[in-house]
């Protein structure tokens, strides 16, 4: 392996070198297999989810088992546990693929995500083989439901100073837990709780909680803005005593469990996210193409288009973006689905792809459902249409597994931490895009050949730029950084638009031979939209970083980096917005 190999493979590594089309995983490289159970999940959910959705979101619980068990007959719910426990032990691309199908079931895709992956892979991860004998095959097939209780009324983000206690017996035999859980999902019908609790009040600990457990209370359900078909509840917890066999891991090992499942749970959100707002762009554009106003369908006025292109130009980032990661991870794992050290090592790996992501999508998610409801205006805002509901469902997945605001944190603070580990080269860079930035030629013109070399020009002088912001920060700011959380948040927003923009002009690259094919329109269209947010974001770097001359003297440098000729995005925009009309859906 090249030195340059090394240094894209690892997680973060995109922004220290060039990527290789040919490398990249992207939709397009899915097997038969892989779309088959996509396509098996999407026809599932529109023949039995979404005829049902009026008794979901009447919080029909029964329902909701019921259609757990039929995933559960079909082997969905066991896609990711190992053979030997009754599961089918699947790559993580078919998980991708599955979850992003599932996106457009909403509440229902929430109870499903809370069972099969929070609920259920802490036991797959880190159970005994006695612990997976006993939950895992009755959890494949729908018969034990599961969740997970970390969050508490005083601790969300900051899981460590959970305040539920565990209290070994005597005799040895059991642990007494005393404490609260809040916003709980699957509470008022799971089986199983992987609750967390601090034994002796010290040691961060998991647990598998079974519902039935004496001194366990299941609260009221809470009254949600959106997502209303998923159940939420709190936990309390009065001396239940939970037996010893169901300690979970090691005694103080509860943080490492949490953060692993995070890690899987931020792979999964986006692609789950992704088909949402699929699904938000469908039902947008078949509205529009249907209204007419002033003697013409929506779709023929040029505002609307433009909504349309956005949306789809964000589409093919994010799902550019969860593929390639989906595609790094499988590399990783080296096929080892089975082995649940690979599987923590993988994602662990490239946790900083999975912040990206899962803060990313949410936003596109949020922006596709904003200019959804603006689309078909008044109707947008009657809950008839499937504008308000998608509206209000999808502002949660900001707040699941980590706020962005935290996400935002673990990307660059993952990043600095490899780099003081000697992980990432990423001071060594740069020095070298401050050095560049001095010399007034720089600009590395005539680097790429081919379709999208201008592009792709673009996505590597972006990297400079961004190192060059960092490098100016850390000068500035040094072992302080970690306090400066309005720069670092600043940082994570260049890395993810980096690796947004990277990852949609490869795909295209990888796909078409030509620039005005549609892959080739829609990264164009993203460099396009990327580069002022990205300038914008440097520029409040360097202004927190620098004042004076010193000041003027980055800005200079920032420009030459940064320089590039607007593209006409009217004809652009355009022209994709009339390929989504006419595919009546995005149009990938």
């Amino acid at each position: 392996m090249d030195t340059q190999t090394a240094v894209t493979t690892r997680g973060g590594g995109f922004l220290l070198a060039e990527g290789d089309p040919a490398a990249v995983f992207t939709p397009e490289r899915l097997t038969d297999e892989h779309r088959m159970a996509a396509r098996s999940m999407a026809e599932f959910i529109e023949r039995e989810v979404l005829p049902q959705t009026a008794a979901l979101e009447n919080k029909d619980w029964e329902l909701t088992r019921r259609l757990l068990r039929q995933l559960g007959e079909l082997g969905f719910l066991g896609a990711e546990v190992p053979e030997a426990y009754g599961g089918l032990e699947l790559d993580k691309l078919t998980s991708l693929a599955v979850t992003d199908a599932l996106g457009p079931a909403s509440s229902f895709a929430v109870s499903v995500g809370a069972h099969v992956g929070i609920g259920m892979l802490p036991i797959v991860f880190f159970g005994t083989d006695a612990q997976k004998a006993r939950y895992l095959p009755q959890m494949a097939r729908g018969e034990l439901i599961g969740a997970y209780a970390l969050t508490e009324p005083t601790a969300g983000s900051d899981a460590m100073s959970i305040r539920t206690t565990a209290t070994r017996t005597p005799d040895g035999s059991a642990y007494v837990l005393n404490g609260t859980k809040q916003f709980i999902t699957n509470a008022a019908f799971a089986d199983l709780f992987i609750t967390f609790a601090k034994v002796d009040g010290e040691h961060h600990t998991a647990f598998i909680v079974e519902r039935a457990t004496p001194g366990l209370t299941i609260g009221a359900e809470e009254h949600k803005m959106g997502i209303k078909g998923s159940s939420t509840a709190s936990l309390i917890f009065e001396n239940a005593r939970v037996p010893a066999e169901n300690l979970l891991g090691e005694i103080g090992q509860g943080f490492k469990i949490a953060m692993n499942i995070l890690n899987m749970g931020r792979f999964k959100l986006a692609a789950g996210c992704l088909g949402a707002a699929k699904a938000g762009f469908r039902d947008a554009v078949a509205y529009a193409a249907e209204r007419r106003q002033f003697g013409r369908p929506l779709t023929a006025f040029g505002l609307i288009k433009q909504k349309l292109a956005q949306m789809a130009v964000r589409l093919y980032a994010t799902e550019s973006m969860i593929y390639r990661t989906g595609g790094l991870v499988e590399m990783a794992l080296g096929g080892g689905h089975g082995d649940s050290k690979a599987v923590m090592g993988a994602l662990e790996e490239y946790a900083v792809e999975c912040s990206i992501n899962k803060v990313f999508a949410s936003e596109v998610l949020d922006f596709v459902v904003d200019e959804m409801v603006q689309i078909l205006g008044g109707y947008g805002f009657i809950e008839e249409y499937s504008a308000a509901r998608a509206y209000r469902d999808a502002r949660i997945n900001r707040l699941f597994e980590g706020t962005s605001e935290i996400n935002r944190m673990v990307i660059t603070g993952m990043l600095l931490r490899r780099a003081q580990r000697g992980q990432l080269p990423l001071i060594q860079a740069a020095r070298a895009a401050a050095d560049e930035m001095l010399n007034p030629t720089a600009a590395g013109d005539g680097q790429f050949t081919g379709p999208l070399a201008a592009e792709r020009q673009q996505v590597a002088m972006a990297k400079k730029a961004a190192l060059f912001a960092a490098g100016v920060a850390l000068q500035k700011h040094a072992a302080g950084i970690e306090e400066q959380q309005e720069i670092l948040a600043w940082l994570a927003d260049m890395v993810a638009e980096i690796f947004a923009m990277e990852s949609a002009v490869l795909r295209a690259a990888q796909s078409t031979t030509g620039e005005e094919t549609l892959p080739g329109l829609l990264a164009r269209a993203y460099i396009q939209e990327a580069l002022p947010r990205l300038e914008g974001l440097a520029r409040q770097v360097l202004a927190a970083s620098a004042d004076g001359e010193n000041l003027r003297t980055v800005l200079a440098g920032l420009r030459r980096l940064l320089r590039y000729t607007p593209l006409n995005t009217v004809t652009l925009q355009r022209t994709i917005a009339d390929r989504a009309v006419e595919a009546g859906r995005y149009p990938l």
